[in-house]
């Protein structure tokens, strides 16, 4: 992708397990909890190297506790499960969605 996704609306779901995003070219993506936690750009999950990449299971009832916007590019997700360290770029969960 070449160009910059811009939210124009993210919200949680009542149950917190889904995460909706509006971008400025009118779609929307949903994204489970479970797959945010278990693709949780952090380096904790995606390590400093492709081969350092762990595999995360186990989580299929994990929900969002909190979000944060960090500057105007991503947005910080904090999990029931205490795993906080993800920064997750508009572009990111674009593409995460568009994958489901």
């Amino acid at each position: 992708m070449t160009s910059e996704m811009w939210p124009v609306e993210v919200r949680l779901t009542a149950d917190r397990k889904n995460l909706v995003i509006r971008f400025d070219n009118d779609e929307t993506v949903t994204i489970t909890a479970e797959l945010l936690r278990t693709q949780s750009p952090s380096a904790e999950v995606q390590g400093h190297h492709p081969s350092e990449k762990k595999i995360i299971t186990g989580k299929e009832n994990v929900k969002i506790e909190n979000m944060a916007s960090v500057g105007n590019y991503a947005v910080r997700l904090v999990f029931d499960d205490g795993h906080d360290t993800g920064l997750y770029t508009w572009n990111y969960l674009y593409e995460l969605g568009r994958q489901v």
